[in-house]
Protein backbone atom coordinates (compact mmCIF):
# COMPACT_ATOMS: atom_id res chain seq x y z
CA UNK A 1 0.00 0.00 0.00
CA UNK A 2 1.55 3.11 -1.20
CA UNK A 3 1.38 6.46 1.95
CA UNK A 4 1.84 9.56 0.32
CA UNK A 5 1.58 12.90 2.21
CA UNK A 6 0.40 11.05 5.40
CA UNK A 7 -2.57 9.40 3.82
CA UNK A 8 -3.02 5.45 2.38
CA UNK A 9 -4.12 5.12 -1.07
CA UNK A 10 -6.69 2.07 -2.04
CA UNK A 11 -4.39 -0.96 -3.20
CA UNK A 12 -6.81 -1.85 -6.21
CA UNK A 13 -7.47 2.13 -7.83
CA UNK A 14 -5.99 3.88 -10.78
CA UNK A 15 -3.04 5.89 -9.85
CA UNK A 16 -5.14 9.18 -10.56
CA UNK A 17 -8.17 8.47 -9.30
CA UNK A 18 -6.11 6.99 -5.70
CA UNK A 19 -4.72 10.62 -5.89
CA UNK A 20 -8.08 12.33 -5.17
CA UNK A 21 -7.68 10.46 -1.67
CA UNK A 22 -5.82 13.22 -0.46
CA UNK A 23 -7.09 16.36 0.83
CA UNK A 24 -6.03 19.56 -2.06
CA UNK A 25 -5.27 17.06 -4.70
CA UNK A 26 -7.98 16.93 -7.49
CA UNK A 27 -8.43 15.05 -10.79
CA UNK A 28 -7.22 17.60 -12.91
CA UNK A 29 -4.29 17.91 -10.07
CA UNK A 30 -3.78 14.45 -9.87
CA UNK A 31 -3.10 14.45 -13.87
CA UNK A 32 -0.61 17.39 -13.58
CA UNK A 33 1.40 15.20 -10.77
CA UNK A 34 1.44 12.03 -12.71
CA UNK A 35 2.46 13.94 -15.95
CA UNK A 36 5.15 15.78 -14.22
CA UNK A 37 6.32 12.25 -11.98
CA UNK A 38 6.17 10.67 -15.86
CA UNK A 39 3.63 8.02 -15.01
CA UNK A 40 1.08 6.16 -16.51
CA UNK A 41 -2.32 7.23 -14.95
CA UNK A 42 -3.87 3.53 -15.65
CA UNK A 43 -1.45 1.71 -13.66
CA UNK A 44 -3.07 0.36 -10.36
CA UNK A 45 -1.72 2.06 -6.70
CA UNK A 46 -0.54 -1.93 -6.28
CA UNK A 47 1.20 -2.38 -9.46
CA UNK A 48 4.09 1.01 -8.24
CA UNK A 49 7.71 0.49 -7.18
CA UNK A 50 9.07 2.42 -4.62
CA UNK A 51 10.90 4.28 -7.14
CA UNK A 52 8.00 5.89 -8.73
CA UNK A 53 6.11 6.39 -5.42
CA UNK A 54 8.52 8.07 -4.35
CA UNK A 55 8.82 10.23 -7.76
CA UNK A 56 5.11 11.16 -6.60
CA UNK A 57 6.24 12.00 -3.11
CA UNK A 58 8.65 14.52 -4.14
CA UNK A 59 6.48 16.11 -6.64
CA UNK A 60 3.79 16.61 -4.16
CA UNK A 61 6.53 17.89 -1.53
CA UNK A 62 7.99 20.24 -3.96
CA UNK A 63 5.25 21.75 -5.89
CA UNK A 64 1.49 21.29 -3.73
CA UNK A 65 0.03 22.22 -0.12
CA UNK A 66 -1.58 19.40 0.81
CA UNK A 67 -3.33 17.78 3.56
CA UNK A 68 -2.51 19.33 7.22
CA UNK A 69 -0.74 22.42 5.61
CA UNK A 70 -3.55 23.32 3.07
CA UNK A 71 -6.21 22.66 6.13
CA UNK A 72 -4.25 25.18 8.47
CA UNK A 73 -3.74 27.82 5.69
CA UNK A 74 -8.16 27.75 5.04
CA UNK A 75 -8.50 27.71 8.64
CA UNK A 76 -6.16 31.06 9.30
CA UNK A 77 -8.04 32.52 6.16
CA UNK A 78 -11.39 32.12 7.70
CA UNK A 79 -10.35 33.10 11.04
CA UNK A 80 -8.82 36.33 9.72
CA UNK A 81 -11.91 37.41 7.72
CA UNK A 82 -13.82 36.74 10.97
CA UNK A 83 -11.26 38.69 13.23
CA UNK A 84 -11.40 41.76 10.68
CA UNK A 85 -15.18 41.85 10.88
CA UNK A 86 -16.23 41.58 7.37
CA UNK A 87 -19.02 40.54 6.12
CA UNK A 88 -17.75 37.13 5.24
CA UNK A 89 -16.41 36.55 8.26
CA UNK A 90 -20.01 37.56 9.85
CA UNK A 91 -21.32 35.27 7.72
CA UNK A 92 -19.08 32.23 9.16
CA UNK A 93 -19.70 33.00 12.60
CA UNK A 94 -23.42 33.37 12.28
CA UNK A 95 -23.28 29.59 10.38
CA UNK A 96 -24.93 30.86 7.58
CA UNK A 97 -24.01 30.45 3.65
CA UNK A 98 -21.56 33.13 2.60
CA UNK A 99 -21.53 33.24 -1.28
CA UNK A 100 -24.90 35.50 -1.26
CA UNK A 101 -27.66 32.31 -1.40
CA UNK A 102 -30.78 32.74 -0.15
CA UNK A 103 -31.92 32.12 3.57
CA UNK A 104 -35.86 31.67 3.64
CA UNK A 105 -35.56 28.56 2.50
CA UNK A 106 -32.58 25.93 1.69
CA UNK A 107 -29.67 26.69 3.56
CA UNK A 108 -29.84 23.48 5.72
CA UNK A 109 -26.43 22.52 5.43
CA UNK A 110 -25.29 25.60 7.12
CA UNK A 111 -28.03 26.38 9.74
CA UNK A 112 -28.90 23.33 10.94
CA UNK A 113 -32.06 20.94 11.76
CA UNK A 114 -34.98 23.51 11.58
CA UNK A 115 -36.23 25.25 15.26
CA UNK A 116 -39.93 25.17 15.05
CA UNK A 117 -41.25 28.53 16.54
CA UNK A 118 -43.82 27.74 19.50
CA UNK A 119 -46.51 30.02 20.77
CA UNK A 120 -47.16 32.15 17.22
CA UNK A 121 -51.24 31.40 17.53
CA UNK A 122 -52.95 34.58 16.40
CA UNK A 123 -55.83 35.95 18.77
Amino acid sequence: MARIAGVDLPRDKQIETALTYIYGIGFTTSRQILGKAGIDPTTRVNKLTDNEVAKIRSVIDSEYRVEGALRTEVTMNIKRLMDIGCYRGLRHRRGLPVNGQRTKTNARTRKGRKKSVTGKRKK
